[in-house]
Parts: structure tokens; sequence; C-alpha cells
């Protein structure tokens, strides 16, 4: 089997990619190798050392700042992360004699403001970052341009847009609203939703379908090749709210802030994934209901978990810990 190495394994995606190893790994034929050294995308020493040792056929370049708000907050590390960390990542594959396959995951959001017109957003779009955290993508993406013209290695580009799936942070919007949702549910606060602006749209994809886009992708994209990876929906965020509640059996208050709005973001995303299902095959397979419901179901574990100590008294504790 052909050797597979994952930056950023312990984030969303990487950590998605280890709990469904077995089953995704043996449909695309690759072994997941994990990094037997710590090592940091800033440090391109540590990388090489890393390198060495796991011995890839294969790469996917996950690690990375991914949410915007804080890129847009703390821009300098945003850049070290994401546009140096690639190009030190890239520097260390040639360091150590990579010749395998490199797929760069960057972001649907390089589009920028795209004119509603022009949805879906296909790969031909122009680009027009629009804020810190898409210029940090589009760099790294021209510089792994740049190397697929001079290394013996295949690079591959993968534009996602929005994924959801159980595990991720709490600050993406569906995870938030699924945490909220279980907390008033299991009767840990007040029945009451605090939610930025619930009319704009996103294109979601499930973050297990993500990954299998990106194994397709690693394995089939063309050479210098850029893939969106989308659903070819877009869902409102009053819409994904309405269902969470509803799989909750919950009646909250539903408390718009303008402290949660995002300026300047876009109203409307809709993704084109027809050139990723014709190169590749791959097709989103899990609904969203059932994303939605396995995301609610993750909080709903984790904060009964986090409260149980809180239902009992000290000697009720005891008890239990003795037992």
């Amino acid at each position: 089997m052909k050797r597979l190495f994952l930056t950023g394994e312990t984030g969303f995606v990487g950590g998605t990619f280890y709990g469904m190893a077995e089953e995704i790994m043996q449909d695309y034929g690759w072994e997941l190798i994990p990094a037997s050294h710590k090592y940091d995308v800033r440090d391109t020493d540590s990388l090489v050392h890393t390198l060495r040792h796991v011995r890839a056929d294969g790469v996917i370049h996950l690690a990375g700042l991914s949410f915007i708000p804080d890129a847009i907050e703390n821009p300098v590390y945003a850049l070290q992360v994401n546009q140096i960390g690639t190009l030190n990542l890239l520097q260390a594959l040639r360091h150590t004699g990579f010749c395998g396959d490199f797929l760069y995951v960057s972001s649907g959001d390089v589009y920028g403001q795209a004119d509603t017109a022009t949805l879906p957003i296909q790969e031909t779009h122009p680009v027009q970052p629009h804020n810190i955290y898409a210029i940090s993508k589009i760099g790294a993406e021209m510089l792994c341009a740049q190397w697929c013209e001079h290394e013996l290695w295949r690079t591959v580009v993968a534009r996602p847009f929005n994924h959801i799936g159980p595990g991720q942070h709490m600050k993406f919007v569906v995870s938030s609203l699924a945490r909220q949702v279980a907390r008033i549910r299991l009767g840990l606060s007040e029945p009451v939703i605090e939610i930025g602006d619930i009319d704009v749209t996103r294109d979601f994809t499930d973050v297990r379908d993500l990954a299998h886009a990106y194994m397709s992708l690693l394995t089939g994209g063309e050479h210098g090749g850029i893939y969106n990876v989308c659903s070819n929906t877009e869902t409102s965020i009053r819409e994904l709210l309405d269902r969470l509640v509803r799989m909750g059996g919950v009646a909250p208050e539903i408390r718009q802030l303008q402290s949660l709005r995002r300026p300047g973001g876009q109203r409307r995303v809709r993704g084109d994934n027809t050139k990723l299902c014709v190169a590749t095959g791959w097709q989103p397979r899990i609904p969203l209901d059932d994303s939605l419901r396995d995301v609610l179901r993750y909080w709903e574990n984790v904060e009964s978990a986090a409260a149980l100590p809180t239902r009992f008294s000290n000697h009720e504790t005891q008890d239990v810990v003795r037992i």
C-alpha cells in the first residue's frame, strides 16, 4: 500500500480521516502514516525531520488557520501558517526527495464577492480574495502552482466550501447552533439561541464526504488541476436552525446579534462540483439532515458528559465514584 501523510492531523478534517481511516484507506489503497515527531509548519527543519521518517508517497496538506475571524484578528499569524507554512512544506518535500502525490487544501473563500448571477461558482470564476484568510490561501495556491512546474511530484488543489460534521469547533455556525440546541434540550441553558445573520446562504458538505473527495482527488485529480469540493446546493442559516430546532424538540427564542454578524460577507454561496464529479466519480452521499443529527448528537454527548458532575451533591458524587 502507498503511504499517506496528513498535515493538520489533529484538526477537524484530519481527525475525521483518522476516525474513518480503516474504511477510507482500504477504499483508495493507501496506508495512513502518523507523524512520529512533533513539527510546526512554520519551521522547515521540523518538517524535514518528520518527512524523512514518514517516507510518504502522498501528502494532503490540511494544516492551517481555518476560522476567518481568527485570521482577520491576527493577520500576521494567518500568513505565517497558511502561506509561509505551505512554502515551508513545499521546500521540505523538495529537500527530502518527495516524488508522489500532493493535495493542497485551499478554500472556496478565494472567490470572494461572487455576483449571484454567476452562481453556482465554477473553478473558472475569477479569484478576488476579500479578507486576509482568502489572501493567505490564494497565495499558497500560487506557490503550489509554481512548484508543480518544476518538481517531479503531482500537485492538485482542492477548494472546499463550508463543511460540517461531528467534532467541529463551536466557533463555526452549524456546530454553534447545534451546541446551543443541545444545551437547551438538556436543560443546561435558557431557551435562547444567539446567532448573527440567519438569512445568508452557504454550500455545506459533510466532512466525511469531504474526506472521500480529497482521497479521490489525490488519486484521480489532474496534475495542476483545481477542483471545487461542495454539494452544489445552497442552504440558508435560517433553514439549518429550523431543522436543528425541530430535531432537538425545543422552541427557543432566536436573538440575532449584531456582534455575531460578519461584515462584508457573501450573501449567497453555491459552488459547482461538476469538475470534481466528472474527474473522479465522487458524489456527496450524506444527506444534510443526517449531518445535522450527527452534529446535534455529538454536542448532546459532550454537554451531558461535561454537566454530569454538577448534577450530584458531594455525597452523591462520592457514591457514584465508589460504584
